[in-house]
């Protein structure tokens, strides 16, 4: 039986994708053990996968609320939340030593966490990129100008993950093209969505999204009634943009107004610090962690953050969208959803106005059906492309190969 090993920081929108993959390859009698903040634990052991605890225990989602709280401006944010994940990875880097030894392959998370170990181990790696921007254009000519401005911005993307190599005694990586697999870079993302770069190297493979139907759940009593009791809803889900440092009763108030204002039903995930001292409208409930296999096809439409995996549920259950996003990559997805004829004009994030969620809904709904049954073609050729059974087969052939 094949020992793997894989790791990953971040929000659950970082966590889910490799439980979907943990799953799978335990399926194909392989031992997988994932690594993740301590908070993760019962969400990744409730999924039947192993888990190891990695870096300190902290509430990683509040921790990206206080980040986001702070700083307005989506590239300070993410950068700012990008250093707050280089620091705990490398932190991290002896637990991670530690899980890998023994391990016939590491599975290198998009935060590259576990590169510099495996190499140290002399183990095998695969790559996993989530945001493709990240993928070195090894094959694009260079001009002078390129060579200049793409060098000093490779060397600072490296820095980080060159201070755990350092620790190691290895030498310095010119840009993070070093540190990625040269066999397999698994980018779980629909063909249907993005289209492969002609500059990447060949290992680079978009496979198609990763998703689990949920099987067995069932909704509690009042969620079911809610369901039974009006038409579809819409669901506000805005992911870790809802996990707040404090109550958000303004930004709420505006969704939730805009809703009434409209006739719309509708199902709010997350703000669990508003919604204590906060009573929803009877045509709304507050809804938990429940798998988007089953609440994105119990619902009309998704108001969004355009994290990776709320971006991609919508797109695999064929769900239109009103994009909410924070941070540049979940813009990225925005304009994604926008130019499939998925989504509405995305709203900003960070200046939420009830007006604009009321002009948003409105031209959904002069939109909903042309933007519901794209959704839902894309829905199907996305389900044919089997991405997660595909990128197994990929996983498998590599580590046959590296026999």
């Amino acid at each position: 039986m094949k020992k793997i090993a894989m790791f990953t920081m971040g929000t659950r929108g970082d966590v889910q994708p490799y439980i979907y993959l943990a799953q799978e390859l335990i399926q194909h009698e392989c031992e997988v053990v994932l690594g993740s903040h301590p908070c993760w634990k019962n969400l990744i052991e409730s999924s039947g996968v192993k888990f190891i605890p990695i870096g300190p225990d902290i509430d990683i989602e509040k921790e990206a609320a206080i980040i986001r709280g702070k700083n307005k401006n989506p590239a300070l944010s993410m950068l700012k939340t990008m250093r707050f994940v280089f620091k705990i990875v490398e932190q991290s880097s002896r637990e991670v030593y530690q899980a890998s030894v023994g391990k016939d392959l590491i599975i290198v998370s998009h935060s590259q966490m576990g590169a510099t170990e495996a190499e140290v181990l002399n183990i095998p790696i695969v790559n996993v990129t989530l945001q493709t921007e990240m993928i070195p254009q090894a094959r694009k000519p260079k001009t002078f100008m390129d060579r200049v401005f793409g060098g000093f911005i490779a060397k600072q993307i490296a820095k980080p993950y060159n201070k755990i190599r350092k620790q190691y005694g290895l030498k310095p990586a010119k840009d993070i093209g070093k540190i990625m697999s040269k066999q397999l870079d698994l980018i779980p993302i629909s063909t249907y969505v993005k289209q492969r770069n002609p500059y990447w190297e060949p290992q680079h493979i978009l496979t198609g999204f990763w998703y689990q139907e949920a099987k067995g759940y069932e909704p509690d009593e009042k969620l079911r009634e809610f369901l039974k009791s009006g038409e579809k809803p819409i669901l506000l889900a805005l992911g870790a943009m809802s996990f707040e440092d404090k109550a958000e009763t303004a930004k709420l108030d505006a969704f939730v107004k805009a809703f009434e204002k409209c006739g719309e039903r509708a199902m709010i995930q997350g703000f669990q610090k508003t919604l204590k001292e906060y009573k929803l409208p009877d045509t709304m409930i507050a809804v938990g962690s429940i798998p988007h296999s089953y609440l994105f096809q119990k619902c009309k439409m998704v108001v969004h953050h355009c994290g990776f995996g709320t971006a991609a549920a919508t797109l695999i259950y064929g769900v239109p969208s009103i994009p909410v996003p924070h941070v540049l990559d979940q813009i990225g997805f925005a304009n994604i959803l926008f130019d499939l004829g998925v989504a509405c004009k995305p709203l900003d994030g960070k200046h939420i106005r009830e007006q604009e969620v009321i002009c948003s809904i409105h031209d959904m709904e002069n939109h909903y059906e042309e933007r519901l049954q794209t959704a839902q073609e894309l829905s199907e050729k996305i389900r044919e492309e089997h991405g997660l059974q595909s990128a197994v087969k990929l996983i498998l052939e590599t580590m046959n190969h590296e026999k």
